[in-house]
């Protein structure tokens, strides 16, 4: 699978800002909201995961609440569909349900249960792959609905975290790692 570009690894680069002690105490957060307000920028980082993942995918699913964001514009680059991963108690009728870990504490998931087509292929987007326990959750929600992960693709990766263990077999792109 073709690694993101230089180029749009040096976008998402200019468009980080650190914000420390957020969410919690201790905790260094990168916030790329300035890519998002940035028309061409967005733009970049949506074609470019697009074209990586053209004629493979038949669904984008994004994870509350950047990955809406990523996975929403994705997707219409794509010209493909869009399902939503939310936390707790913010869809309305039948869901299935996974709790897991983060870097600063435990969260729940949830995904319609009619979200997919039997065999549909996903693409799950993230703004972040810290741990791995969100991305974790989020394919297994995939799955339990009756679809098929086909990749993981987040814009910035933090590596000392090692996410990338809690997607074992599984193909994961970041667009960048810190």
């Amino acid at each position: 699978m073709a690694q993101p570009s230089a180029d749009i690894r040096e976008l998402v680069l200019s468009h980080l800002r650190d914000v420390p002690d957020f969410p919690t105490p201790g905790v260094l957060f990168k916030d790329f909201t300035p890519l998002l307000a940035d028309g061409p920028a967005l733009r970049a980082v949506a074609d470019e995961v697009a074209g990586r993942y053209a004629g493979r995918v038949d669904v984008v699913v994004g994870v509350e609440a950047r990955g809406f964001i990523l996975a929403g514009a994705t997707a219409y680059a794509m010209g493909v569909g869009f399902v939503p991963v939310r936390k707790h108690g913010k869809l309305p009728g039948a869901t299935h349900r996974a709790e897991y870990t983060l870097e600063y504490g435990t969260a729940t998931l949830e995904i319609h249960t009619d979200a997919f087509i039997a065999g549909h292929r996903v693409l799950v987007m993230d703004d972040v792959l810290a741990t791995g326990g969100t991305a974790a959750a989020a394919c297994a929600l995939v799955e339990r609905a009756g679809a098929t992960v086909v990749a993981v693709e987040a814009v910035l990766e933090i590596g000392f975290l090692e996410g990338r263990a809690a997607l074992s077999g599984r193909e994961v792109t970041a667009l960048v790692r810190v």
